[in-house]
């Protein structure tokens, strides 16, 4: 259940009247009232007899009493309250009660012989009403409605516990604000699926994505169609800037711009400029010329580069300062959306969605502390200038890479914010997760595919050596994976891994071990795709990590003993996994088991599997 108190008003019969007509806005049906100060309030609505102007001239009574001259210019109280699209359908009884304890605990009428202002709950859809108040008191003083919205917030969250209703996660006051009803109407008018503000933020969003300064931000602005106005000092110095959809007209036909900071806390000037204060300066050059595919500038060697970065973020965001973090988990923002910009079209739309939501995530009352995130923002950086990647080749398969990783980054992200008790970022940074997870199967089919079709046309003694090293290195898991169709593609990956000097029964064992391992699932339907495209040894860990069968088929450790020390507490993560973050298949892990096998601790370490992501990616 979601309050939302509006800005106060001044026009009493404006707001009702908008209340009431079931003409212009198609979710105004049988508007009445569920609930008023007294009981006993004009419904125009159900009584033929009572006007607008009846129910007006009451609630606005007490203000009408004072002098004109101490009458408040601003006396309309608006909120509505909303249930969400998963409850089930209240009585007006049950909404007239909701409304009396939303005016109590706000101070707009808090009862117990104390004075209150004049009220009247309206209520013209299923799924929520309008409590509409006058702020001044019978006895002709003001109400201490100081708070009020937080206020209401707090009494929604035992409503919700009382009536058995969707429990929403607690704000914390760092939440982009939300489109107005008003907002809405005129996107659905317009047949926009979000509002100019949520459009608006979007576009700025992957402006300032890896941009490195004010003049290649406000040209991505333009080059984005965007009308801007900027605020200077007398100094000539710049304050502040808006931004406005070319169509976006309000009733006299002029623009609406809205400042960064209305779109979102992080988009505010200050708060963008924190950003490159932290940057190297040699990160401004610009490289020119066309580029390979393939080169340091490209869009594939940019995806390498984006995946090491995503791995060092993670063990940072585990092991590092608040601060540090919140900065990590800040640019991790910025990578999506640069990569979403960038992305062929088939993973665009998931990519897309997966940063718009991520967006909640990147904000908290940790302040960042920017500087310690440069390897995430030069990422998102090479991915804008790196231009846009195919769907195929290596292209795809380095997108395929770059989303594993920022799959990882994410939960991480998550974990982080749930263990601070931010409900809502981790609640959205869970859901970008999952939207990063349908990227992969789309990125990660055609690599995949054209590996099992080679797997498919080895020869059969090939196939009999490739099965008789799986059973030698893995016995507990070798039957489980050779009846499952992706069985073919970890038999190409072998006969690589052969060739190319490797001792695959080695590589078996040594990625089975490899941490992470909780995050095995099918090679088809997995979060988690190569390593690389042409690293066998990258594609054998990703098959012995991740498995290869149907969905929701999770194989078993290779012993129980093996299993236990995987499952054993790190320092890094709590035993527990944190109230209020959607919990993975299995936890995070990003360190080696308490009590590897002799001989195998260096391999396990952080650093070394850090140098190896390394080597990868360069």
């Amino acid at each position: 259940m979601i309050p939302s108190v509006n800005n106060t008003g001044s026009k009493t019969f404006g707001l009702l009247k908008y209340l009431y007509d079931t003409g212009k806005y198609e979710e105004h049906t049988d508007p009445h009232l569920v609930a008023s100060f007294d009981g006993m309030a004009p419904d125009p609505g159900r009584h033929p007899n009572a006007t607008l102007e009846d129910l007006q001239q009451l609630l606005d009574q007490p203000v009408m009493a004072l002098p004109k001259h101490a009458r408040p210019a601003k006396h309309v109280w608006h909120t509505s309250v909303r249930a969400t699209a998963d409850d089930r359908i209240l009585s007006d009884e049950e909404w007239g009660e909701i409304a009396r304890r939303i005016v109590a605990a706000a101070g707009i009428d808090p009862g117990d012989g104390e004075p209150g202002c004049r009220w009247a709950a309206v209520r013209h859809a299923d799924d929520h009403i309008h409590i509409v108040a006058t702020l001044v008191c019978e006895d002709g003083s003001r109400p201490d409605d100081f708070r009020s919205g937080k206020r209401a917030q707090a009494e929604c969250r035992l409503i919700e516990k009382e009536l058995g209703l969707h429990q929403v996660n607690a704000g914390d006051g760092t939440a982009a604000q939300r489109p107005t009803s008003a907002e809405r109407h005129k996107a659905e008018r317009q047949g926009r699926e979000r509002t100019a503000r949520e459009e608006l933020r979007e576009s700025v969003r992957r402006a300032v994505a890896g941009a490195t300064g004010e003049e290649e931000f406000f040209d991505r602005l333009a080059a984005a169609g965007l009308l801007i106005r900027k605020r200077f000092a007398p100094s000539g110095d710049l304050l502040g800037y808006k931004v406005a959809l070319p169509d976006d007209r309000n009733k006299d036909g002029e623009p609406v711009f809205y400042p960064g900071a209305r779109l979102a806390p992080d988009l505010s000037w200050p708060r963008i400029r924190e950003r490159w204060s932290a940057d190297r300066p040699d990160q401004d050059a610009v490289p020119t010329g066309p580029k390979d595919r393939t080169a340091p500038g490209g869009p594939s060697a940019a995806r390498r580069r984006t995946a090491a970065a995503a791995w060092q973020a993670v063990l940072l965001i585990e092991h590092g300062d608040d601060a540090v973090a919140a900065a990590y988990i800040a640019s991790a923002g910025e990578v999506l959306d640069a990569l979403a910009k960038t992305s062929a079209a088939y993973t665009r739309a998931q990519l897309r969605e997966a940063a718009f939501i991520f967006e909640r995530a990147s904000r908290s009352h940790v302040r960042a502390e920017r500087g310690h995130d440069r390897a995430l923002r030069q990422a998102a950086r090479d991915l804008v200038r790196g231009g846009p990647a195919l769907g195929r080749g290596e292209d795809g398969a380095t997108t395929a890479m770059a989303i594993d990783m920022l799959f990882f980054l994410i939960t991480a992200a998550a974990h982080w914010h749930a263990k601070k008790g931010h409900a809502q970022q981790a609640a959205a940074a869970h859901q970008a997760a999952e939207h990063l997870r349908a990227a992969y199967q789309l990125a990660a089919a055609q690599p995949l595919g054209a590996l099992y079709q080679r797997g498919r046309h080895l020869g059969r003694p090939l196939l009999r050596r490739q099965t008789t090293v799986l059973r030698e290195a893995l016995p507990e898991l070798a039957e489980q994976i050779l009846a499952e169709p992706g069985w073919y593609a970890l038999a190409a990956t072998l006969t690589d891994a052969e060739t190319a000097g490797h001792d695959p029964a080695n590589l078996l064992a040594d990625a089975a071990d490899l941490p992470f391992s909780g995050c095995r699932s099918s090679v088809q339907h997995s979060a988690c795709p190569l390593r690389a495209r042409n690293s066998p040894e990258g594609r054998l860990r990703h098959f012995c990590r991740y498995g290869l069968g149907a969905p929701g088929r999770l194989p078993t450790s290779r012993t129980r003993d093996s299993r236990a020390s995987r499952n054993t507490h790190s320092p890094g993560l709590s035993r527990e996994h944190p109230k209020g973050c959607p919990r993975p298949r299995e936890p995070l892990r990003l360190h080696a088991p308490v009590h590897p096998q002799p001989g195998r601790q260096a391999r396990h370490g952080q650093a070394e599997m850090h140098r190896r992501i390394q080597n990868q990616a360069n």
